[in-house]
């Protein structure tokens, strides 16, 4: 096991799927051991990118199996364990900890009723029988639970487990500045949203990435050149890559994945019914937008981020 910093880039991995939507093991690691070339921090698996919410208990056990054997102590493993019952949520945190994860990540569930005391409570039930640092996962889009500044600082305050907030609330730059100043002890917020607002996150205080671009060697060179005080190439990065952000972004995980498959990281790019594979008009739109990002550039092979933007 390895102690995550919660600094630096940690991407969200896919699940791979075959055309058959079994969980495709090979892709898993060849995605895997990619990741640990990069030198990223660390990954998240089953995260709503990983598709966590179509698969069976076994088969997040496999994903956690197979992560924490290729990451090997090389790279922390932070794994996805939200769920809509506290009790489920509580139990997949001991399942990741015994297979050897290094943190989990958690996210509330919406209920009938809009409560923030009742998301203080599940957070103050999970951690309190959490065995590893818990990522609060702060993002409205996909849970349909809006938590206030005031909220999060007092969840924060509460649960010393809690060790990292993944700040993907909009406006996110503004949320981690309310934070930064309320929060009653430091803790490190990581940008997702598929750094979409990035630069504007780190210009408010981000520790850095946790977000399933398929590209992690853009941000780690755009963070790397924010810390080492080059605002200006940071900037060039970002606005470089800005495109294929956005468009990478859009609803559902079929963009990102066959970014994937174009970069020999999966085997197919099927995403488990009832979600939508890409629709041909938006693969050539891919094309192109790809050709244009990175002219001539093998994405198979990681990218030299200053070679691609002419630095």
């Amino acid at each position: 096991m390895t102690t995550p910093s919660f600094r630096g880039v940690y991407p969200i991995l896919a699940t791979p799927f075959r055309d058959d939507e079994r969980v495709d093991d090979d892709s898993l690691r060849t995605l895997l051991a990619f990741m640990a070339g990069l030198g990223v921090e660390g990954v998240t698996v089953l995260g709503v990118l990983g598709e966590a919410n179509r698969m069976s208990d076994r088969e997040r056990e496999s994903v956690v199996r197979t992560a924490v054997e290729v990451a090997g102590g090389r790279l922390s493993v932070i794994v996805g364990t939200s769920h809509p019952g506290t009790r489920a949520t509580i139990e997949l945190g001991r399942m990741a900890a015994a297979l050897g994860a290094d943190a989990l990540m958690v996210a509330p569930s919406a209920e009938p009723v809009p409560n923030e005391a009742r998301v203080a409570e599940y957070y103050g039930r999970v951690c309190a029988e959490a065995p590893l640092p818990v990522v609060l996962q702060d993002h409205p889009a996909s849970t349909g639970v809006h938590m206030s500044v005031a909220a999060i600082v007092r969840i924060v305050a509460d649960n010393a487990r809690i060790a990292c907030i993944k700040a993907e609330a909009v406006p996110s730059a503004a949320k981690i500045e309310a934070l930064s100043a309320a929060l009653t002890r430091p803790v490190p917020m990581l940008t997702g949203l598929g750094a979409l607002y990035g630069q504007f996150d780190l210009e408010k205080g981000s520790s850095g990435y946790n977000t399933g671009f398929a590209f992690p060697e853009v941000l780690q060179a755009h963070l790397a050149a924010w810390r080492g005080g080059d605002r200006r190439f940071a900037r060039r990065i970002w606005q470089h890559f800005l495109p294929l952000i956005v468009f990478e972004q859009q609803p559902g995980v079929a963009v990102r994945k066959e970014i994937l498959r174009r970069r020999g990281l999966l085997a197919a790019a099927t995403v488990r019914h009832p979600g939508a594979g890409l629709a041909p008009g938006s693969a050539q739109q891919l094309t192109t937008l790809l050709e244009d990002t990175m002219p001539g550039v093998d994405i198979t092979r990681p990218l030299d981020v200053a070679a691609v933007i002419g630095a």
